[in-house]
């Protein structure tokens, strides 16, 4: 992991402080909301629909077991609302009701009960708090900040958080480890003066693997790390991805640019969008739509202004081989060895199957043959996707000393992964993940889903997201159904803001408005990059929206069709890729008229 120099963290340190000035002039009225807004955006508050929202930075997804022990302190003892609050929030939550049916005949999707006292994994490899109250915000930085965290630039029309592959450094497929560069540019882009108030947010994921398992074509920009035909180390630039309102994936925009002009690239990147991107209409603010509008303009304007960075002699930003091996030396292996007092093994653990599928999703290969990648699922009954609750982090980051050298990863997926795992240490960490309730060997499958937090938690969502992914998880727990089904991808975004990235998903869920009600919008199709299709692209919608009762049926629809449909272990993207769109839109709608005659008839 990197290592925080004396400079780095004394600039966490006194922006702690700054916050705890503005926020106490805040309180005591001599800092109005209009004027702290913008303060407490900067440094990742926000007001959700009943509490303020904290978003932590992970950059490039790394943390170290001090970092989740203070992640668990935070959500044990300030994550938590006034009682009276919570229970409005409860009460306004039973009140909407909008998931139960109000035909006869159809069983009710339930939502959970709200919950407080937990950390959420974010698709951006943040963390998130929904409940901390503003009063206590300052003292919550002072915390981030005594083990180097802080939520600099995770909101806001600014560089947010740098994100990567959450297998960097370790991935067989990997042409060059990222991290390096994440950190280098995480800290030309922290706080950077020119960039601090852009047209709309801008976000930057890189990888170095063939198989791009950080959804890198979906970002603003997009650097992949590759060898030119000479064996140089060179960046193949992607510009323009997003999803929200028009899902679009990047455009390459450099086929190949050396890696020591990575940073002044950028800077003419932004430099462009900065000056020509659209200010007037927060729908279309975002570069995608710049570079959809101007196409070969915008990167004839990006080539000039690099041009005119390269022509000046200083060059500012050019990255030295002694910079860039001073921040890779801090990204070598831990020196753990296997572990100690380890936790009796039962001697038939070998054969049984659910230890073996645990095996086969949820433990990856290594470039250290002797060693292991695994992931904790953070996918169970009962809680949102990604919610882990403080004794689960404590345990984790006990986990992460005894077998990952204090190590983990926070994924793409919404689950922790242990890097640096012995593989004699295999069974070991099963049976004290299998105690934490972290050991679904769901990895990948159905259940494995992605959602964000929805119109529970969020102002901005038109529909609960934790509702259908609780239904879906519900239904879906026979993991041997869930292993003949296969991989596949299934998102659930509260709203078009696409946070729980529903265009990238095989199956996507989209919460929308009706008449003041909550239904949803399915797409099929979708992928992220990192399936056996290869290649980023959106869903397409299957028809008009349907009521929350409706859409588990629409699963079960969708999928009875690919099991009759497909051939012989043929996952579902190939199979719907190979029988086409319309038959699966079809048997998604059929259930609509299945659903609807069923009613009649009860």
């Amino acid at each position: 992991m990197y290592q925080y120099t004396p400079f780095d963290r004394e600039f966490v340190i006194s922006r702690a402080q700054q916050f705890r000035d503005q926020l106490e002039r805040h309180l005591n009225g001599t800092l109005s909301d209009e004027d702290f807004r913008p303060l407490r955006l900067q440094n990742g508050w926000y007001i959700q629909r009943y509490a303020p929202m904290l978003r932590v930075a992970v950059p490039y997804g790394e943390l170290s077991s001090r970092q989740v022990r203070v992640l668990a302190k935070i959500a044990r003892e300030y994550d938590l609302p006034d009682e009276a609050l919570f229970t409005k929030a409860q009460d306004t939550q039973n009140a909407i009701d909008p998931l139960n049916p109000t035909k006869p005949g159809i069983k009710p999707v339930t939502s959970p009960p709200l919950t407080k006292g937990y950390a959420h994994f974010t698709t951006r490899q943040n963390v998130q708090f929904n409940w901390i109250k503003l009063s206590d915000s300052a003292d919550v930085m002072d915390l981030l900040a005594s083990v180097d965290m802080h939520g600099i630039q995770t909101s806001g029309n600014c560089i947010r958080n740098i994100t990567s592959d959450e297998l960097a450094g370790v991935a067989v497929d990997e042409t060059a480890d990222p991290r390096a560069f994440g950190e280098i540019l995480r800290q030309w882009s922290t706080l950077h003066p020119e960039f601090a108030f852009l047209p709309r947010k801008f976000k930057i994921a890189i990888s170095g693997a063939k198989e791009d398992r950080a959804a890198t074509a979906w970002h603003d920009v997009g650097l992949f790390l590759e060898h030119n035909a000479q064996g140089e180390l060179g960046f193949k630039v992607m510009v323009g991805g997003g999803m929200g309102r028009t899902p679009i994936t990047g455009t390459v925009v450099k086929d190949f640019l050396p890696w020591n002009q990575i940073i002044n690239y950028l800077e003419a990147i932004v430099r462009v969008y900065n000056r020509f991107g659209r200010r007037d209409n927060i729908y279309k603010a975002r570069i995608k739509i710049l570079l959809k509008a101007e196409a070969e303009k915008f990167t004839q304007e990006v080539n000039e202004e690099f041009a005119l960075i390269l022509k000046d002699d200083k060059a500012p930003h050019t990255i030295t081989l002694e910079e860039l091996e001073r921040v890779r030396a801090c990204f070598v292996p831990p020196q753990n060895t296997p572990a100690t007092n380890k936790p009796t093994v039962p001697s038939d653990l070998t054969a049984q199957a659910r230890y073996q599928q645990w095996l086969s999703r949820n433990v990856a290969p290594h470039k250290d043959p002797q060693l292991r990648a695994v992931t904790l699922s953070f996918k169970r009954l009962g809680l949102a996707p990604g919610d882990a609750l403080p004794e689960q982090l404590e345990r984790a980051a006990d986990l992460m000393d005894k077998y990952s050298g204090t190590e983990a990863r926070v994924t793409h997926s919404q689950n922790l992964l242990l890097p640096w795992v012995h593989a004699e240490d295999l069974p070991a960490l099963y049976m004290e993940a299998q105690a934490l309730g972290l050991a679904q060997g769901n990895v990948g499958l159905l259940s494995d889903m992605i959602a964000c937090p929805g119109g529970d938690y969020c102002a901005l969502a038109n529909a609960r997201s934790i509702p259908l992914a609780n239904a879906i998880t519900e239904r879906f727990q026979d993991l041997d159904e869930l292993e003949d089904l296969g991989r596949i991808d299934l998102h659930i975004s509260g709203c078009i803001n696409s946070c729980g990235h529903h265009h990238s998903g095989h199956i996507g869920i989209l919460g929308v408005d009706k008449d003041g009600q909550e239904w949803y919008q399915v797409t099929l199709g979708g992928s992220d990059g990192s399936d056996l299709s290869g290649k980023a692209k959106p869903g397409k919608v299957v028809g008009p929206s349907f009521s929350a009762h409706e859409v588990l049926g629409v699963i079960e629809s969708v999928l009875n069709h690919y099991v009759h449909a497909r051939h012989a272990k043929e996952s579902f993207i190939a199979c719907l890729e190979r029988v086409g769109f319309e038959a699966f839109k079809t048997a998604a709608n059929q259930a609509r008229y299945v659903r609807a005659t069923e009613a009649s008839a009860s």
